[in-house]
């Protein structure tokens, strides 16, 4: 998953679901996600992550029925049309089978494999990439106050635990991806102190995965709802990308095809 030559790969978001954080994100049913993927690949997508279960601050689980009933269409509709790699965002294991079988080829999970236990012997069995991403709590109270001594520290120590844990139980290391979960359980110092040390975590040996886009962090340092965040969230991925992070999770696709295309110029190009 870690790409050599260093242009970040773009993950869009496609949210099959009627309450994430940024509407214009939420596509319900098949028909919309698929126009969706459509015009995300058509704007530089490199990967697509779809998911059922909103994880925004306060957000409730859905039941696995609908969890499935949300996702699955949605895989098979796009993967017929669509030949990109495929992510699914979820904490349950059943949903993650389901999707893979439906041709989605990467396991999104905000738990890092904690909260099912089927989930790492799926990644195992199936031989895929799998994000781990720290968060601490649950979506419903991970925003709840949360402190930490070094946050930095903490979340590295933290990511090195979980992706050993999952090398242990047979997951290849080349299909590690580590998220440090930007928004999942931190405060505005949080976010910032990780964003401006990501680096530490890319010299760590995984790939690295950031997902930061039109986050309330930057709405609280600009004063701006999520309509208007996607200037702070360019910048804050332009950012990460300069410092070597291999993927970013991004709603604005075509907007960031153009950042990273300037950088890959004036950065990277011998």
């Amino acid at each position: 998953m870690i790409h050599k030559d260093k242009r970040p790969l773009i993950m869009g978001i496609i949210n099959c679901t009627p309450d994430s954080f940024y509407v214009r994100s939420r596509k319900q049913g098949a028909e919309e996600a698929l126009n969706q993927a459509l015009t995300m690949v058509r704007e530089g997508a490199d990967i697509l992550d779809l998911g059922g279960e909103s994880s925004r601050p306060g957000a409730a689980s859905v039941s696995l029925s609908e969890e499935l009933d949300r996702v699955i269409p949605v895989v098979e509709a796009i993967r017929k049309e669509i030949d990109i790699p495929l992510s699914v965002d979820t904490r349950k294991s059943q949903v993650a089978r389901a999707a893979l079988d439906a041709g989605a080829n990467i396991i999104n999970d905000i738990s890092a494999l904690r909260d099912d236990p089927e989930m790492t012997s799926l990644a195992v069995e199936k031989d895929c990439p799998v994000i781990l991403m720290h968060m601490k709590g649950t979506p419903e109270s991970m925003q709840i106050k949360p402190e930490y001594v070094s946050v930095v520290d903490e979340v590295l120590d933290f990511l090195l635990k979980v992706a050993a844990s999952a090398e242990e139980a047979g997951v290849a290391k080349k299909n590690i991806v580590l998220d440090p979960g930007i928004g999942f359980g931190k405060s505005l110092k949080d976010n910032l102190d990780l964003i401006r040390n990501i680096d530490r975590f890319y010299q760590i040996g995984y790939a690295l995965l950031i997902g930061l886009s039109r986050k309330s962090f930057i709405g609280e340092i600009l004063d701006v709802e999520p309509e208007d965040r996607l200037i702070g969230s360019l910048i804050a991925n332009g950012w990460c990308a300069a410092k070597g992070v291999d993927i970013l999770r991004v709603h604005d696709v075509g907007e960031t095809f153009q950042m990273v295309r300037m950088m890959q110029e004036l950065l990277w190009k011998d």
